[in-house]
């Protein structure tokens, strides 16, 4: 998977750059040419657009961003696709809002376009849908949107490109700040996070570092390095040191990916006593959640729901999809010999 921000694929203006869409898919052709599948998530619909379109009137912020992106967007896959095909390589569109991801069943069939495509050697490439997302179907940006998508395929490795050199560990116009070249579950978050974002961008480096946590706790490698930087992606791939590496920490099943990401979609919520709060979060067993671990039911839900656990401070233990509705959990709160009410199979146990 890699994803390329706005501000590596646009000039200081915010058009788009074309001579960088060249020089990143010369590299993802070479990627390619070495036997690795690529799907590229792109930004740079918006910045197409106003480099074909300067809008003429007073616009809101929603509705100037779907004007330049449903304008943009067609001269953004066009140009990858001219570009690619030097290469004798085809590409594909795929554009998504986070509805597309909340719904098990069409979740599925994304990931089966998805296969479909790399078993046909075609590039899929992938761009937030912003004509009809408005803010509440907008992901925090395109950094979001590739963790979701690199979760969904099981990706063995995510390129966040950017234009700053990597992750610093303190505010990078300190002549003291260094580059944190590797994190792992024990590097703490800098004390200055540093915000990256411009004014074409909607995202900034607090957003990368907790995007790159998250997936990397799902079994993903994870870098984040300059995308200007000549021949960025083959260098890091040749094992040469360059930005910030998140390692992968576990692998999961695609199913406790997906439930992974539902943390503001779940329905419903549980709280459980202490007792289960441990034996849920004892990584040296598999511990499926019992009723008689549970003392109530917060919000009601209905089977194959995602839903919240909570321990008895209302803290968040993990994500499950329940077997039954919460109906029949309530007779059989607090009692031994009853069916599990998420399997383990089916459960994600957050970081504390």
């Amino acid at each position: 998977m890699v994803k390329v921000g706005t501000n590596v694929l646009t000039e200081d203006d915010g058009t788009l750059n074309v001579r960088q869409i060249n020089d990143l898919t010369s590299q993802l052709a070479e990627v390619k040419r070495q036997g690795i599948d690529v799907i590229l998530v792109s930004s740079g619909a918006v910045g197409a657009g106003l480099s074909m379109h300067k809008p003429q009137h007073a616009l809101s912020r929603v509705s100037r961003r779907q004007l330049l992106a449903a304008i943009g967007q067609p001269r953004l896959i066009n140009l990858y696709m001219q570009s690619f095909a030097e290469f004798n390589l085809h590409v594909a569109q795929i554009l998504a809002t986070k509805e597309d991801f909340r719904d098990r069943l069409h979740y599925l069939h994304m990931r089966q376009c998805f296969q479909a495509l790399i078993k046909e050697d075609v590039v899929p490439v992938v761009n937030e849908n912003d004509v009809i997302a408005v803010d509440e179907l907008m992901f925090t940006d395109n950094d979001e949107l590739a963790t979701l998508v690199a979760s969904m395929i099981n990706a063995d490795a995510l390129f966040i490109l950017s234009n700053v050199d990597g992750v610093f560990d303190r505010d990078p116009s300190d002549p003291a700040a260094r580059i944190i070249s590797k994190v792992d579950e024990s590097t703490p978050e800098p004390a200055i996070m540093i915000n990256s974002k411009s004014k074409f961008g909607r995202g900034g480096m607090h957003t990368k570092w907790r995007v790159s946590q998250k997936v990397a706790q799902m079994g993903i490698q994870v870098h984040i390095a300059n995308g200007r930087t000549e021949n960025v992606l083959l260098k890091i791939l040749q094992g040469d040191q360059m930005g910030t590496h998140f390692q992968a920490l576990q692998s999961l099943s695609p199913v406790k990916k997906w439930i992974a990401y539902q943390n503001d979609h779940q329905q419903g919520a549980v709280m459980i006593n202490a007792g289960a709060a441990l034996a849920l979060k004892d990584e040296s067993r598999a511990t499926s959640l019992l009723p008689v671990g549970i003392t109530s039911v917060i919000r009601p839900f209905r089977k194959h729901d995602v839903i919240r656990i909570q321990d008895e401070n209302s803290n968040t233990v993990g994500l499950g999809r329940a077997q039954y509705a919460s109906e029949t959990l309530e007779r059989y709160l607090g009692q031994k010999g009853r069916r599990a009410l998420v399997h383990y199979d089916y459960l994600f146990i957050t970081s504390d």
